[in-house]
């Protein structure tokens, strides 16, 4: 009786247990979220490691072993010891890391300069610059690329046609200048140096001023304050910056693929028809940077509590004064340079698609304007054959289909990404002492490490098969999507809600609000910003993004696909074009978001 009477009491605590766990909504969502992200994260990588070992009928590993099918480690035997293996392994690694690095470097100085200059000096023009210098990281990332092809390529060179330089004053650059390391982390650098002055200039904003103020009292030398005080403090999101981009640059397929040099990712491309099974050893190795970066970045977030002196603004920044002419001379500068990076690739675009050919910049030592046309619009039907059988842009049927296909990922992938992103930026706010909440906070945020072009292959392997095959559907792309711009949100909304005051929410539960009412009434509104961006960069990423879908869906099914199919045919007007539409839709969304809700990147991400 009495061991009857005990089971029912530990029967009843277990209920009474699970009603007080399900009763709260962060634990639902983590317990929910947890259990889908492992499987939409864990389960690609299982596939991919699974097809390392596969054997694949008219590949190269079938070929070796002389089996159509079964497991096998002749993959990693061939790719780690053939006579192929410095040119299929490690050039590809060394070129990758490398490539890494020096973005790193290029992006931290250049955009950390910038986010400096805009913060603690009295430079002018701050605002236009500001707002001016984010447009490389809002574009897609080859259009740099594609810009340095247009200016500095020679036929004599390069085999292709003529750029600007060749064009106009027959000046013929080198080769490493052209194509190689050289271009791509320069390329890479400008693209991701907007990233970086959002990090740090975020920080930069919100430091607290009281230590800077305490050592100027002392007249501690402006060099000492800054080597002393303000870098350590800004020590965190400099590391972050690195982190991250290293990571984004480690999986770049479109500047190497541009600009001639060959990286794992470009190798993965490559290889992926004759050697899959090798292929996918590249993916695999791809992926374990992205998990390095994770635990790095996990060791920099312990380290990171001797920093929580910044709690806010407390005082007004003392400002650097360049001098009278020195604050006009350096906003000259990065006039200038914006000017190339922003301005210009938007103004060459436009006129590429006017030329009669392309490379062919006569009129502008000529100034005879009757040599350009506008037949790479307006031509309706395949009559023409310099087109190739295509129609014009405006009547291109293939153009328009990718442009409502891209907005429909696009748009499917922000609303979701964003909505369960900021819930699991909220979940984990609301207990983030807990184990499981950091296991979902690192297994929501791990994607975005992982290089774009392995995460694409690792859901090639598992959606597209004899049995799941979503290959070539918006399901997938949506799928992958959502997946890989979900720490957007998550990020920017665990960021927001850190800095909320739990006694909002307290004071709203007293009140017998329900949690739907407190997210809709209270905190979204108070946090609006935060959530925003992380609604925004998922919709913006989506429309420029082309390593992620290359292996998931035909040339066509969308824009950035359908840019590289016309590239490849040598329509480069048409590729001019998209790259066009695609710039110009980013700006007109970021600018009317920007207008509506005051949501800024410039400011910093939830700015």
């Amino acid at each position: 009786m009495a061991e009857k009477q005990m089971k029912g009491e530990s029967h009843s605590v277990f209920v009474n247990r699970l009603k007080t766990f399900f009763i709260k909504p962060q634990n639902v969502i983590l317990l929910l979220f947890g259990i889908l992200l492992t499987f939409t994260t864990v389960a690609p990588i299982v596939a991919i490691v699974k097809d390392t070992f596969k054997i694949h009928p008219g590949t190269i590993d079938a070929h070796l072993t002389g089996k159509a099918a079964g497991f096998s480690v002749a993959n990693y035997i061939d790719l780690f010891t053939s006579r192929l293996a410095k040119t299929n392994l490690w050039i590809p690694i060394w070129n990758t890391v490398l490539l890494a690095v020096f973005t790193c470097l290029i992006a931290i100085l250049f955009g950390g300069l910038f986010a400096f200059l805009v913060t603690r000096t009295d430079l002018k023009c701050k605002k236009y610059l500001s707002s001016i210098f984010i447009f490389p990281y809002i574009m897609p990332q080859w259009t740099l690329a594609v810009v340095w092809q247009n200016v500095f390529n020679s036929n004599m060179v390069t085999g292709t046609s003529n750029g600007l330089l060749s064009s106009l004053f027959g000046i013929n650059m080198p080769k490493w200048w052209c194509l190689g390391l050289f271009p791509c982390a320069i390329v890479l650098g400008l693209h991701y140096a907007p990233f970086a002055y959002i990090m740090i200039g975020g920080i930069f904003r919100n430091m607290d001023a009281n230590l800077e103020e305490a050592a100027t009292i002392l007249n501690t030398p402006k060099w000492k304050i800054m080597s002393k005080v303000t870098l350590p403090m800004v020590k965190p999101a400099i590391l972050s910056t690195i982190l991250l981009v290293f990571g984004s640059a480690m999986g770049s397929y479109p500047v190497p693929h541009y600009l001639g040099l060959t990286t794992l990712s470009t190798k993965y491309v490559s290889m992926n028809s004759k050697y899959t099974g090798e292929a996918s050893i590249l993916a695999i190795i791809m992926m374990l940077f992205g998990v390095l970066i994770l635990g790095i970045n996990q060791l920099g977030l312990k380290s990171r509590k001797s920093y929580t002196t910044v709690t806010g603004k407390s005082g007004q920044i003392s400002k650097i004064g360049l001098g009278k002419i020195g604050k006009h001379a350096v906003a000259i500068v990065f006039i200038i340079l914006t000017f190339f990076t922003s301005i210009f690739p938007i103004i060459l675009f436009a006129i590429e698609t006017f030329l009669p050919n392309a490379g062919d910049y006569s009129f502008l030592y000529t100034h005879d304007l009757s040599g350009l046309t506008a037949k790479w619009w307006i031509t309706r039907g395949n009559a023409d054959s310099s087109l190739y059988g295509q129609a014009g842009i405006l009547f291109n049927p293939t153009i328009w289909h990718a442009l409502k296909g891209t907005l429909f990922v696009a748009i499917s992938c922000s609303l979701l990404a964003g909505t369960i992103g900021t819930l699991i930026g909220y979940a984990v706010s609301k207990n983030r002492r807990s184990k499981w909440a950091n296991y979902v906070n690192n297994v929501a945020f791990l994607p975005y490490l992982m290089p774009s072009l392995a995460v694409g292959a690792a859901f090639f392997i598992l959606f597209s098969n004899e049995k799941i095959n979503l290959f070539n559907t918006y399901a997938l792309l949506i799928i992958a999507g959502t997946v890989k711009y979900i720490p957007f949100a998550s990020r920017a909304a665990l960021n927001s809600m850190l800095q909320l005051s739990s006694e909002i929410e307290e004071a709203a539960i007293i009140q017998d609000l329900p949690w739907h009412k407190r997210m809709l009434k209270i905190i979204i509104p108070i946090q609006k910003s935060s959530i925003i961006s992380g609604y925004m960069l998922p919709f913006m990423t989506c429309l420029r993004e082309l390593s992620l879908f290359l292996l998931l869906c035909t040339q066509g099914f969308i824009l950035s696909t359908t840019l590289d199919y016309f590239d490849e045919m040598g329509l480069y007007a048409f590729s001019s074009a998209i790259n066009l539409i695609l710039i110009v839709l980013i700006l007109i969304f970021n600018t009317l978001v920007n207008k509506i809700t005051g949501a800024s990147l410039d400011k910093g991400i939830g700015g």
